[in-house]
């Protein structure tokens, strides 16, 4: 009896450790995935370097992503597109000023997409996007235009409290992923262009570019920080 309830509980255990190991295989995928799709690019990825980078078969990637287009679109919604609702609950309960809502946007996109590995993918994007309509249409539809979206409220915002003067919120908000994107390609590819004794300061120069556009935006420039515009008569 005592020798069967120890075969028992060791088969239990073995089973309860692969069930963990299964439900861990889709991030470990999306993870490897990440990785290649940006040291090799889309068309240079291959499924089965995903797959033995993951530690698993081809068969077993594709159990939970059918091709690598698929796999891809995981990536993005995992690391990118997946965020929006959050970020979209962060605007509803900001209660700072406007300029000052605009300074959280960078600060919290730099700290979440720009400096991390998932920056890659939009340099990715760039590159191989005419090569691939299907992939550049789904990251418009989910990255740029929610993204858009988001900047446009925040935008909106500022104007509807007096707090912003903007002339044109669509192209305002292109300022602004103006600066994300150009933070993007000095980080993949236009950085190794940059003298070595005069790097490039990420954070510094999005201080730069945020404070530069808010006080050409701001309907007092100088009362920038204060929100002063509000109660102008």
């Amino acid at each position: 009896m005592a020798l069967s309830k120890l075969i028992g509980g060791r088969v239990e255990e073995t089973q309860a450790k692969r069930e963990r190991r299964k439900e861990a295989r889709p991030g470990e995928l999306l993870d490897a995935a990440l990785d290649l799709f940006v040291e090799k690019g889309f068309a240079a990825t291959k499924s089965e370097e995903v797959a033995a980078r993951a530690g698993v078969s081809k068969g077993t990637l594709f159990l939970y992503f059918p091709s690598k287009e698929e796999l891809f679109k995981a990536v993005v919604r995992e690391n990118i597109s997946g965020r929006f609702q959050e970020w979209n609950q962060e605007f509803e309960r900001f209660e700072g000023s406007s300029a000052d809502m605009v300074r959280y946007c960078m600060k919290v996109w730099w700290e979440r997409v720009g400096m991390t590995r998932a920056s890659g993918i939009t340099k990715l994007i760039i590159s191989e996007a005419r090569n691939f309509p299907d992939i550049a249409a789904f990251y418009q539809q989910e990255v740029i235009r929610p993204g858009q979206d988001l900047l446009r409220r925040i935008l909106q915002r500022g104007v509807d409290r007096g707090e912003l003067h903007v002339p044109d919120i669509e192209y305002a908000a292109y300022l602004i992923t103006a600066s994300m994107v150009f933070l993007i390609m000095g980080k993949h590819s236009l950085g190794a262009c940059v003298p070595t004794d005069h790097p490039l300061d990420a954070e510094r120069y999005l201080s730069c570019h945020m404070e530069t556009m808010l006080r050409g935006l701001c309907t007092r420039p100088e009362d920038n920080d204060k929100g002063a515009g509000r109660n102008r008569k």
